[in-house]
Formats: C-alpha cells, sequence, structure tokens
C-alpha cells in the first residue's frame, strides 16, 4: 500500500506542499515551544497536563508530516490534456440524474484529493468508476443504498 501511486491535480499538489512546509517549519516550532513551557512550569510530568496535550499533538503533526510525505513521494500529477471525447482522471464532468431538473458538476480526482462538498470526486468511488471512459450522451447507472440511480453525462471538461 505505500508505493501505491497517488493521483493529485497541480492545485492538489500545491496544497500538499504547502501543508506539508507549514507543519514542518510553523506548527513542529509551536508545538516545541508548548513543550519547552510545559516543562519550565515544572511539577510531575504525570500531572502536567499542558505537557501532556502538548506530547499528543507533536505525535499528530509528526504523523501527519509522514503521511503527506508518503502522498507526495508516490505523487503522479494529473495532466490536463486538453479536450477529450471521453471521461479520464482530471476531467470535470457534467451529469444529470435521470428524472432530476439541476445538474451536478464533478471532477475526477485521486482518492487523496477526494472532496465530495468540493465537486472533487475519487475516480475509485462509485459514481467515478462509472463515468470513466464515457462519452457525452452516455447513461451511467450507480448503485446507492436506496437503489441504483442513473446519470446522464452532459458535458467532459
Amino acid at each position: 500500500m505505500a508505493d501505491d501511486v497517488h493521483y493529485l491535480t497541480p492545485e492538489g499538489l500545491r496544497e500538499y506542499e504547502e501543508r506539508l512546509n507549514y507543519l514542518r517549519n510553523v506548527r513542529r516550532q509551536e508545538v516545541a515551544e508548548r513543550l519547552r513551557l510545559a516543562l519550565e512550569e515544572g511539577g510531575e510530568l504525570v500531572e502536567n497536563a499542558e505537557y501532556e496535550d502538548a506530547k499528543n499533538e507533536q505525535a499528530f503533526i509528526e504523523g501527519e508530516i509522514m503521511r503527506l510525505e508518503m502522498i507526495l513521494s508516490n505523487a503522479q500529477v494529473i495532466e490536463d490534456n486538453g479536450p477529450k471525447d471521453t471521461v479520464g482522471l482530471g476531467d470535470t464532468v457534467t451529469v444529470q440524474e435521470v428524472g432530476a431538473d439541476t445538474v451536478e458538476v464533478y471532477t475526477l480526482v485521486g482518492a487523496a484529493e477526494a472532496n465530495p462538498r468540493a465537486g472533487k470526486i475519487s475516480f475509485k468511488s462509485p459514481l467515478g468508476r462509472a463515468l470513466m471512459d464515457k462519452r457525452v450522451g452516455d447513461k451511467v447507472v450507480v448503485e446507492a443504498p436506496d437503489g441504483p440511480i442513473t446519470f446522464e453525462i452532459k458535458a467532459i471538461e
């Protein structure tokens, strides 16, 4: 699993790099300062809640740094190769649920960057898998907990 490719858009790559830089260069120092101050306050370390909280935060930050480093070391940037006639990774797809009046717009991204609320869905999600390699006008069926949902592809960008 550590060698899995993590597909990222150029924007996603930049966000991950900025987050990693922030954790390494800002948060690490802030937590180190909290630890130093907690130790200076004295008392038994067993009873020092501030010290314990800072140690927990330090462990979380170090874990997050390791996670981001792993993602970035296995990252493959999704290239925009211009207009295509089939849905692929990195494409923005406009779909309409059959029988509905509204359209929905999704960008197919790697799992690490997926954020459905922001319209970014993993190409490995049920809808993402159904859309891959399809064309404008194609209908896809997605199995949902309430039953199958049929979408029609309206546009690919």
